[in-house]
């Protein structure tokens, strides 16, 4: 795995939220955004990892920032696994072609096929302004993404 670094662009995306919408990374274009890759729904790790993001998403929203969760699950079991827990933000399901998005930003595991368990923070410029590779079975928690979230500069509006 290759985690991508800061500086640079971040690969588009545009993966379903649910069977019939979809989301892409220019959709966030202006906002900072946050994302969540993670092996996969209803794993004790990845429930309380995404448990902790819910808790400070509105720590999250005060820095003109957004969060997606990305895994290779499909997107029924991503509905079933957002209600049961309540989660605030969007599963993208990178369900097919599968892992395709985790690929491109360097952090598939090609022998579990699954995501690694990766934070990118991106600028609302698309441009990455940090990264993390947690181990697999480490909740990395929020603190490494607020702190590079109060570290983006905010734009003056012109």
């Amino acid at each position: 795995m290759s985690l991508l670094q800061k500086g640079t662009p971040a690969p588009s995306f545009k993966l379903h939220a649910t069977p019939d919408q979809e989301l892409s990374l220019e959709d966030f274009r202006g906002k900072n955004l946050v994302l969540v890759f993670y092996p996969a729904d209803w794993s004790p790790v990845c429930g309380d990892e995404l448990a902790v993001f819910n808790e400070v998403l509105p720590m999250i929203r005060r820095h003109n920032a957004e969060l997606v969760a990305i895994s290779v699950d499909g997107t029924w079991c991503h509905q079933a696994f957002k209600e049961s827990r309540r989660f605030g933000f969007p599963l993208l399901s990178d369900f097919e072609p599968k892992g395709e998005v985790s690929r491109n930003y360097g952090i598939y595991r090609e022998g579990d096929g699954e995501s690694g368990r990766a934070l990118y923070v991106i600028d609302g410029d698309g441009i990455i302004q940090w990264s993390y590779l947690s181990p697999v079975g480490i909740n990395p928690g929020a603190e490494g993404i607020l702190k590079a979230l109060e570290s983006i500069p905010v734009k003056e509006e012109v």
